[in-house]
């Protein structure tokens, strides 16, 4: 459908638009208000952009993190004053330290109704300028091309940016508009070579060596050559724990992943003496806990980048390849004769071989499975290739509006036969449970297994790091099992088809079945 023509100048909002579309955004993730409406009314008028809504911010910017993880475009957001935007910032630090790309464009008051200091206003400069890597504050319709070409580069910029471009509502409504046409973004930086032959001395030493791989690293493209580095030089291969897309499966060489408990990832990275990082910050803990280290590392290990997060990953292992006269290796096939399957009662490794069995090739799963998700790393060698995504940034409620922009973006790229399965803790669930209706509006092939042990289960393991016994005071703040959470009937109410499940039996049946559907489903994985 073409545009209807243009009578007259335009608006600031109009312009807007029409520079997101001559950006490539294809996409828009919405939660919108009063201040938005011009802009609401310009993306009615004016086609090209998709238009998905979520109920609450905190869904909108996580679908923008799912999308760009899978299409590496970055998506438009749209966000209502201070408050919204506040509301959303947890899924932007994930999609911050996914390295995912946006760019949100936040509402606000009208330039002079601000020092009326009506009951929604709030520092919209402040709060987007200490969690975004780039932003701007419109204020004149003229420019506002300008400022949101400019967002947009900085979101596709290396290997994707947080960006936000405040939209103040006169600014939107008044006409002078002039839209831009966005620049190329710019690519990763080139690796340095001095790093590449100080990583070469190193890994030639004889000493004990890991490579911690970030996600730009792990691109299947490369695994041939990782396994040649991996081979001519003895050095172990890790994964970050904040790879936001692993590619998994069969056919796909295995990183082990740094682990998140502080004592066995001291004990896994204890007999290296070379740590070289490529794309990936230093191992660090979560959290610090009396006596022990914030790194995970050995204190007098050598520590190398070969490349920092925003240099070109494929260059720098190459150039690295060459230095050490390395060729690539086949990966290495699939070990034993498959996954059995498994029957009885639900627990993580018989629900990992359960789903593993069931994975669709080409599949995008979302890991937001915390304590009940330890089964897999056994399985996956053997599953269909597929990728993997991760709730990157620690803040959680990630999962249910990752799996919603992740299916939105497969659809984008054509591909709207890739299946999406979300393996959800439940305590997480609840923080973001409205993006189930999202999937049900927009009728997207999203699998939500809802792992339900009522609790905040991980939780419970940090309070033993504690030493103490907890109390009933305790035990409140960790249980959710006084009421228990009806997620079948809450998943039911939001639109979607529903199933309750206690054994892998069980479990097996309601996966097929939910596979089979061309729309989303959860089921509710009870583990005793």
């Amino acid at each position: 459908m073409s545009e209807k023509p243009q009578a007259g100048p335009q608006t600031g909002a109009e312009a807007l638009v029409r520079t997101l579309i001559a950006g490539g955004v294809e996409t828009c993730f919405a939660n919108p208000g009063t201040s938005e409406m011009h802009f609401v009314a310009a993306l009615d008028r004016i086609p090209g952009i998709r238009c998905v809504l979520g109920l609450q911010e905190n869904i909108v910017t996580g679908m923008a993190d799912g999308y760009f993880r899978v299409t590496r475009q970055p998506a438009a957001t749209l966000l209502h004053c201070g408050p919204g935007y506040a509301n959303g910032i947890a899924n932007i630090h994930n999609a911050r330290r996914a390295g995912s790309g946006m760019l949100n464009i936040v509402g606000d008051h009208a330039i002079p109704h601000v020092i009326h200091d009506s009951p929604l206003t709030a520092d919209v400069d402040a709060l987007v300028g200490a969690t975004s890597e780039w932003h701007a504050f419109g204020t004149d319709p003229a420019r506002i091309g300008e400022d949101a070409a400019r967002g947009l580069e900085a979101a596709g910029s290396a290997y994707g940016q947080v960006a936000s471009l405040v939209l103040p509502a006169d600014v939107s409504w008044s006409e002078g508009g002039i839209d831009a046409k966005p620049a190329a973004p710019r690519g990763p930086m080139a690796p340095d070579p001095v790093a590449i032959k100080k990583v070469a001395r190193a890994l030639r030493s004889g000493g004990k060596a890991v490579m911690i791989l970030g996600t730009p690293a792990v691109v299947p493209e490369l695994h041939p050559l990782l396994g040649g580095l991996a081979a001519e030089t003895g050095a172990v291969l890790m994964g970050s724990p904040m790879i936001a897309r692993l590619p998994s499966g069969k056919g796909r060489m295995v990183f082990p992943e740094v682990p998140y408990p502080v004592d066995q990832a001291i004990k896994a990275l204890a007999p290296f003496d070379v740590v070289v990082l490529v794309n990936a910050p230093p191992p660090t803990g979560f959290f610090l806990y009396p006596g022990r280290p914030s790194l995970m590392h050995r204190s007098d290990a050598d520590v190398l980048t070969l490349a920092r997060e925003d240099q070109d990953a494929a260059a720098a292992l190459q150039a690295l390849a060459a230095e050490l006269g390395v060729g690539p290796v086949p990966v290495p096939g699939p070990s034993g004769s498959g996954i059995p399957l498994p029957v009885g009662p639900i627990t993580p490794d018989g629900f990992a071989a359960v789903v593993a069995r069931h994975l669709p090739e080409d599949a995008i799963v979302i890991d937001e499975a915390l304590t009940l998700g330890g089964g897999f790393p056994a399985v996956m060698p053997n599953a269909a290739p597929c990728d993997w995504l991760t709730v990157t940034g620690g803040a959680i409620g990630g999962g249910i509006p990752l799996a919603t922009g992740a299916a939105v973006g497969a659809q984008a790229m054509g591909r709207p036969d890739r299946r999406i399965i979300a393996l959800q803790a439940d305590g997480s669930a609840a923080y973001t449970v409205q993006g189930l209706w999202t999937q049900a509006r927009e009728n997207l092939p999203i699998t939500t297994l809802l792992l339900n042990n009522r609790s905040y289960a991980i939780l419970m393991g940090e309070y033993a790091k504690v030493g103490a016994r907890p109390g009933q005071t305790a035990k409140d703040m960790m249980s959710l099992d006084r009421p228990a959470i009806a997620w079948a009937t809450i998943a039911e109410g939001f639109g979607l088809s529903s199933e309750t499940v206690t054994t892998l039996d069980a479990l097996d049946l309601a996966l097929q079945r939910a596979l089979a559907l061309n729309g989303p489903m959860l089921i509710d994985v009870q583990f005793s």
